[in-house]
């Protein structure tokens, strides 16, 4: 009898086996739609239909970055009217002592100090001391949006063309419904927020 032949199937059986669903990894621009993965190993596409929910998905999660800015730039808004109606702030300053000059800020008067005595005078913190309810707010959706924006590079780094074009289109959709409105005033001065979709 011969044992050489078990022997050869045996190591057929040592073969090793397909563990589960392959995730195709791309370096380069592509247009693959099968068998690419969105960031986790889980999230693994198998057929166009689910290609396509994916897509909608991330166009989903780039208005939502762009409702992020714009809930930040609320709350802030919102906190520091609550602040100057507390009568804290230069604006409220103002109203009560008359316009504040440039002259009389504590900025100025330790620069001035420091250009009489040679010496380094240790410069205020500027700006007014926000409660912690106020700063644990906002550090939430700071948080939430830097995190969103390295969510959506790493469905850049896909390379994947269809993946880029919904991040794109998510933050212009996003842009378009969430900044209906312009501070012209602020555009001018140069000091208006022109921040789009970056790292954070």
């Amino acid at each position: 009898m011969n044992h050489g032949d078990h022997g050869g199937h045996g190591g057929g059986h040592d073969m090793p086996m397909p563990s589960g669903p392959t995730c195709s990894m791309n370096m380069l621009w592509n247009t693959q739609i099968e068998d690419t993965c969105i960031v986790f190993r889980s999230w693994h596409i198998s057929s166009t239909t689910a290609f396509v929910f994916s897509c909608a998905v991330v166009v989903g999660l780039g208005v939502l970055y762009e409702w992020l800015r714009t809930a930040q730039r609320t709350l802030d808004r919102r906190i520091a009217a609550t602040l100057s109606a507390q009568g804290k702030g230069k604006a409220a300053a103002s109203r009560v002592d008359g316009p504040v000059s440039g002259r009389s800020t504590p900025e100025f008067e330790s620069e001035e100090a420091a250009l009489l005595t040679g010496s380094l005078v240790p410069k205020a913190h500027v700006g007014t001391p926000l409660p912690f309810s106020a700063r644990f707010s906002r550090a939430v959706l700071y948080g939430a949006s830097v995190f969103l924006s390295f969510f959506l590079m790493l469905v850049f780094m896909t390379y994947n063309a269809y993946l880029i074009l919904a991040t794109v289109v998510g933050a212009a959709l996003g842009h378009f419904v969430f900044s209906s409105h312009m501070d012209i005033d602020a555009v001018l001065a140069g000091g208006a927020d022109n921040k789009g979709m970056a790292c954070h």
